[in-house]
């Protein structure tokens, strides 16, 4: 079993001693990974609509994920850095790519790249990208990456991208970085077919926003289906379960464990967002008692 802790982006604020404590605290208490999410821009809810304007605003803190986890590299000395969720499509590929295979260097291969294609219309129209074929393009972006990756000279042409005998140096240590889908919201709405199928045939791992109940069983068989369809073994596809433990009892911590479990999932990220607690010192209090469940 493993174990990550989510960054509490919208929580932290801008104190640097804050972010070090609470990160060498993660660390220190035997977590795995570290999973930082992922918003280039606030949008004003009183200008546009969406449920997500709760939490990400123009308002909110929400740190640069790939900055960030540079810095969280030179702090820690084994955690997994993990981005949760990088949302790839308004992203030039090739940088990308580029400042991933630094931070895997950085780390000592240490990174795993959590990718997903995001809500935030507004995100995509600032950063001069397509909002509305973000799916097809995220697939096409996934093989340039893992091109990127593996290969000292790629020559490449996509619907969408081109590259002419070019390459990364310094290539990654891991040859390629592990890419991870992140799947559904928090709203609870069923992710569409073509999500799923991207996760079967695409993917090193996902970490789902679906229910724990017989829907979410459905939607992770539907995904072990597409899997075996093209070809791939169903139990080489980790699943990351999410645990609130910001206000819920730990016999409630047990309970979404236990859930998550039905569905497969062997990797669990406790969150403590949400709960009312201080950072850091409550937050940590909170990481150390999970820890302290999970391990009986």
């Amino acid at each position: 079993m493993k174990i990550g802790a989510i960054f509490p982006q919208t929580e932290i604020g801008t104190d640097l001693g804050a972010i070090h404590a609470f990160v060498q605290a993660v660390e220190d208490m035997g977590y795995d990974s570290i999973f930082v999410a992922d918003h280039v821009l606030g949008a004003d809810p009183q200008v546009h609509q969406h449920p997500s304007l709760a939490r990400y605003s123009y308002k909110s803190v929400v740190h640069e994920p790939l900055t960030l986890l540079a810095y969280m590299a030179a702090v820690t000395v084994r955690l997994t850095l993990s981005t949760g969720i990088l949302i790839l499509p308004q992203r030039q590929t090739a940088l990308v790519a580029k400042q991933a295979a630094e931070l895997d260097v950085l780390s000592g291969g240490r990174l795993r790249l959590g990718i997903g294609v995001g809500w935030n219309a507004v995100e995509y129209e600032a950063l001069g990208q397509d909002f509305h074929n973000r799916g097809r393009r995220c697939e096409e972006q996934i093989a340039v990456l893992r091109a990127l990756w593996t290969q000292e000279v790629v020559d490449f042409q996509g619907r969408w991208h081109r590259i002419r005998h070019a390459g990364l140096n310094p290539l990654p240590v891991q040859r390629p970085i592990p890419i991870w889908l992140g799947v559904g919201s928090l709203r609870g709405s069923r992710p569409p077919q073509a999500v799923l199928r991207r996760v079967a045939c695409l993917a090193d791992g996902w970490c789902p926003n679906i229910p724990t109940n017989e829907e979410g069983q459905t939607i992770v068989a539907q995904v072990h289906r597409y899997a075996k369809e093209a070809g791939r073994d169903p139990s080489n596809l980790p699943l990351e379960g999410r645990v609130m433990i910001g206000g819920p009892s730990p016999e409630d911590w047990v309970k979404q464990v236990q859930a998550w479990q039905s569905l497969g999932a062997d990797q669990f990220l406790a969150e403590a967002r949400g709960g009312g607690l201080a950072f850091p010192d409550g937050h940590l209090a909170a990481m150390r008692q999970f820890k302290q469940v999970l391990e009986g």
